[in-house]
């Protein structure tokens, strides 16, 4: 993905552990220590807190002198029939940066003489920000999605211009000009039991939606205006090879996304870009998932080849409240993809019972559980189905992504997937590592980053 930019090295960066905010900077594994990057752990907030809050003041005033507000109040005008509209000065306020930032999003509201109101969503650019032509494939993807949404009855905003980042565009970044819809982002944490179930079936009616739109491919939409289904536009699912973006997909059955994806993460490890500090740990552990890809795939072998648009990041504040709990909007599109409805209609993340499920619990949690009987009683038994025997999906999508940084954490999940497929039932991993190292004693990749090890 990127180069190390410690002067004179040529090392592949770490993805993610390897990008720090701070300094700005991609590291390898080797510089990524502390003889050569000091920049205070996250871990250490008295430290840490301040230099992030400097850091994000640098990184959002360099983008907002990168905006030329008068051209984008022009285009927003021109598009509304000569409109007239204004831009609030734009500055960088920590006060008020939840209302107009996201993780990786900068908003900026117009305000259209007659009370319309739009939002210019733009890519926020630091050390995690993607390359450039991946962020412009995103958020071409987002588009795609969106302008499919509006063809549905589920809540999105209208998206009505969007610009890459280019020397033609006059606005200085990439961005997309969208509805401002009304309402706060959900807090799940202190919805109540009626207003979590009024919630769940709203979500239950989006499910039913989404149904009526199959397709044919593993993969984004990637043409506005057009229902075609190209590459996924996801960081963890693209690789770079001397400056060139090389995507994953569509693919055509389940069994070649995951065996393609596995063998990324496998390729990275050896090259030192993913999991760097435990490389034959998450080694071991991605070719078990590997070996687990037919049984994986045969659980949506009755799928018929037929996909469903899922958003990749259900978490819950995607998802628009009004103060009556009514889904005024579902937002956040840019990672969307299609998926087989085993994975399509499980239940969304933020319905995950966290503790128990981090604990390696395999039993549905009382919000997933509510989700399936609402899908019941509209009379929908094979979504409700999806929800009831969704947990092994979730097993395998969690360990296949995971920040091993968090190793009690990951054994939790990386248990429960053993439990649910009742393979090594109550065997611990240094038990579990023993076998793995005898397993695949014959594997290249394991071989190389275990003479690496020899070497240190």
């Amino acid at each position: 993905m990127r180069t190390c930019d410690f002067a004179s090295c040529q090392k592949p960066a770490v993805r993610t552990l390897g990008d720090c905010v701070l300094c700005n900077r991609h590291l390898c594994s080797h510089h990524l220590q502390h003889a050569f990057h000091t920049c205070p752990k996250w871990e250490d907030a008295d430290a840490y807190d301040p230099a992030a809050r400097e850091a994000e003041a640098r990184e959002l005033t360099e983008l907002i002198d990168k905006i030329n507000t008068p051209a984008l109040a022009s285009r927003a005008s021109h598009l509304r029939g000569g409109m007239p509209c204004s831009i609030p000065p734009l500055f960088y306020d920590r006060a008020t940066r939840s209302s107009v930032m996201g993780g990786m999003n900068y908003h900026i509201e117009v305000c259209f003489d007659d009370g319309v109101k739009w939002f210019a969503r733009m890519r926020r650019f630091n050390a995690t920000s993607p390359p450039a032509a991946l962020r412009d494939y995103t958020m071409q993807c987002e588009v795609a999605t969106l302008k499919f949404l509006e063809e549905t009855n589920i809540p999105t905003p209208k998206v009505f211009d969007f610009a890459l980042d280019h020397a033609g565009n006059t606005v200085g970044v990439g961005y997309i000009l969208m509805e401002k819809l009304p309402g706060k982002s959900l807090r799940w944490s202190i919805a109540n039991q009626d207003q979590r179930r009024k919630v769940m079936n709203q979500l239950a009616n989006t499910f039913i939606e989404l149904r009526k739109y199959p397709f044919n491919l593993l993969g984004s939409l990637d043409r506005p205006g057009d229902f075609h289904i190209g590459a996924f536009a996801r960081e963890s699912l693209t690789d770079f090879t001397q400056a060139e973006m090389r995507t994953m997909g569509p693919f055509s059955s389940l069994e070649d996304y995951h065996k393609s994806s596995l063998r990324l993460i496998l390729d990275l490890i050896i090259r030192g870009e993913l999991y760097s500090q435990q490389p034959v740990d998450a080694y071991l552990i991605h070719r078990f998932l590997v070996d687990l890809v037919p049984s994986m795939s045969s659980l949506s072998a009755q799928d018929d080849q037929q996909y469903y648009l899922k958003h990749a990041d259900d978490k819950g504040d995607h998802i628009l409240v009004d103060e009556d709990f009514n889904i005024t909007g579902i937002i956040d599109w840019e990672w969307a993809h299609t998926a087989p409805p085993t994975h399509a209609f499980n239940s969304p993340i933020g319905l995950l019972p966290v503790a128990d499920f981090y604990n390696g619990a395999n039993s549905l949690g009382d919000d997933e559980t509510t989700f399936a009987r609402l899908l019941e009683g509209k009379g929908c038994q094979e979504l409700a189905d999806f929800v009831w025997n969704g947990r092994l999906q979730h097993r395998f999508t969690f360990c296949c992504d995971y920040d091993l940084a968090d190793w009690n954490g990951f054994l939790g999940l990386f248990q429960g997937l053993r439990d649910a497929v009742k393979v090594d039932h109550g065997v611990g991993w240094d038990d579990r590592r023993i076998t793995a190292l005898h397993r695949y004693k014959e594997d290249d990749g394991l071989l190389l980053l275990l003479s690496r090890r020899r070497n240190d």
